[in-house]
């Protein structure tokens, strides 16, 4: 019966996608209204919930000391998790993660980490010994597509607010903190959906089931194009995808600014 209903909504989205039009009134090229509220949690270290339409994601930071990597010894990482709650969809589980989960976490990750934003080495508590580990943890409460960029949101907005554990004899003293974590950068997912041979930008659900392909870019707010991730079975033509970044960019700055 689900899959009847999502066939005929699919054939719904295509049809006006054909026409010209999006089934939520919105022009091919623009976001759905977002809403960023900060410091929802008091024992994470920085947090953010994000709607981004009726998609709503939360992430929360925690920062813990930890070992360095062997050929890295005077830096520290990020780590990023994504749950997929079922809560969020009735085509969630509960479980192991699953490999939407696993993309979601790796392409959110590419993006803070190939961007420069955290400078690693400050992250470094004793060179070969002790070096904070930033954990990222993002959760889906409900899904109305594009989880890609309302999760990214949620993260940089939840690091922009992160605070850095003050330690004693190397381990946290809760609730205390030595400063804020800084940010080089602020990047930021945008991403796009190919059906019917057009694109459009933060595709909803309805129109992730119709989309025969879908493209992935983070920007930064100095012009930067640090990673991208292509889904689907489809494809996108050249020109699309030089059309997808410009598109990135000028939009993604109107998101920073609600930051």
């Amino acid at each position: 019966m689900e899959e009847t209903i999502w066939d005929l909504r699919t054939d719904k989205t295509i049809a006006a996608i054909k026409e010209g039009k999006r089934l939520d009134g919105r022009k091919f090229d623009e976001y759905r209204e977002v809403k960023i509220v900060n410091d929802i949690s008091e024992n994470a270290d920085g947090s953010a919930r994000v709607l981004l339409g009726k998609t709503d994601v939360i992430a929360g930071i925690k920062m813990v000391p930890g070992d360095p990597y062997p050929d890295s010894p005077d830096e520290g990482t990020i780590s990023v998790g994504a749950e997929l709650l079922p809560l969020a969809s009735p085509s969630f589980e509960s479980g192991p993660p699953r490999e939407e989960a696993t993309e979601l976490a790796r392409v959110v990750d590419r993006g803070i980490r190939e961007s420069k934003a955290i400078d690693f080495k400050k992250l470094c508590i004793r060179e070969g010994e002790l070096v904070w580990i930033v954990f990222i943890d993002v959760y889906t409460m409900n899904h109305d597509g594009n989880l890609f960029d309302a999760c990214s949101i949620a993260a940089l907005s939840s690091l922009l607010k992160t605070k850095i554990p003050k330690l004693e004899a190397d381990r946290v003293v809760a609730h205390e903190y030595a400063g804020k974590l800084a940010l080089a950068r602020k990047p930021l997912l945008s991403t796009f959906a190919k059906m019917a041979n057009n694109v459009v930008l933060d595709p909803i659900l309805s129109e992730e089931k119709a989309m025969e392909a879908r493209f992935s870019c983070a920007t930064t707010e100095d012009d930067c194009l640090c990673a991208f991730q292509k889904g689907g079975g489809g494809s996108f033509t050249e020109s699309e995808i030089d059309n997808c970044i410009d598109v990135a960019f000028k939009k993604a700055k109107d998101i920073r600014k609600l930051l």
